[in-house]
């Protein structure tokens, strides 16, 4: 085992407990594991098992890397970079407070919840991964399906968690080894499709891809749509602007604030969310948010 010591300063106000909130969805705890002020998080970077093991404290987040192999600079840095992405670093919430700092709807979410972020997958591919297993299925079904996934896919660490797996370690499975596992065989489909399409060099997926680029290249995969797209954005590539009017707890949330009985179709979502680019990632964060607080 190789192991290097990395710290990132924490901005003022850092909401740790939404951070561990996140990564402990899964009350089983196969790649990621929430111990009080510890997070512990494996990923397969580069074909190297990878543990990230996170203390935060108020101002500063201190990350002991653990790889079962050579730790090199081209696995630092996709160790960096998975670290700013599972602990929310990549959009600063800042410009959207400041952007709706007079608006009737989103000005109270912001005083009652300042400071909210956004937590990014690992790595593109877990984020587009987790879209396509997540989609259209309730949030408990769909943490069990990614457990047997990463269970099938991914490589155990010796730290003792099982790694997120890389498409390549996907691209091995057959079609039988999901759909008989309780994926519907379009997702299996869409997910060997996809891992081997990044394997063949077809997709190319890396979080200092141009968002702009990566949207088309994303949406012309057979068994990937606009939803599944703006997920990946937000997740994978930590995109500011993702317009999610194709997600129905975003609409659920919007019909709610404005005081509706039923949700807003998607065309007057999308229409409605326009207002707030370039921060409509943000806007979807609080509304997601909204949820979870009692209706005003």
């Amino acid at each position: 085992m190789t192991t290097r010591l990395l710290s990132i300063p924490l901005p003022p106000g850092y909401r740790s407990a939404d951070v561990f909130a996140f990564h402990a969805r899964d009350a089983q705890g196969v790649a990621e594991q929430v111990d009080g002020a510890r997070l512990r998080k494996a990923v397969l970077l580069g074909g190297v098992a990878v543990l990230l093991d996170v203390t935060l404290a108020p101002d500063q987040a201190t990350c002991r890397i653990e790889a079962d192999g050579a730790l090199d600079a081209a696995t630092l840095s996709l160790a960096h970079a998975a670290l700013r992405s599972i602990l929310a670093l990549r959009i600063d919430p800042a410009p959207f407070a400041a952007f709706v700092r007079d608006d009737p709807v989103f000005a109270p979410l912001v005083a009652r919840q300042p400071g909210l972020r956004i937590v990014q997958s690992a790595t593109v591919f877990e984020a587009l991964t987790w879209a396509i297993i997540g989609q259209q299925i309730n949030l408990p079904f769909a943490i069990s399906l990614r457990r047997t996934f990463i269970e099938q896919a991914g490589r155990a660490h010796s730290g003792g968690l099982w790694c997120y797996p890389e498409a390549a370690d996907v691209a091995r499975l057959d079609l039988d080894a999901l759909t008989s596992r309780k994926f519907s065989r379009a997702k299996a489909e869409t997910l060997l499709r996809v891992a081997r399409m990044v394997t063949e060099g077809e997709l190319h997926l890396a979080q200092e891809d141009e968002p702009a680029r990566a949207a088309p290249a994303l949406l012309a995969v057979k068994g990937i749509g606009p939803w599944t797209v703006n997920y990946t954005l937000l997740r994978g590539y930590g995109f500011a602007d993702c317009s999610l009017e194709g997600d129905v707890a975003v609409r659920g949330a919007l019909g709610r604030l404005l005081g509706e009985a039923g949700k807003p179709d998607q065309a007057r979502t999308q229409a409605w969310l326009a207002r707030y680019a370039p921060h409509r990632t943000m806007a979807a964060a609080y509304l997601w948010a909204s949820l979870s607080q009692p209706a005003a």
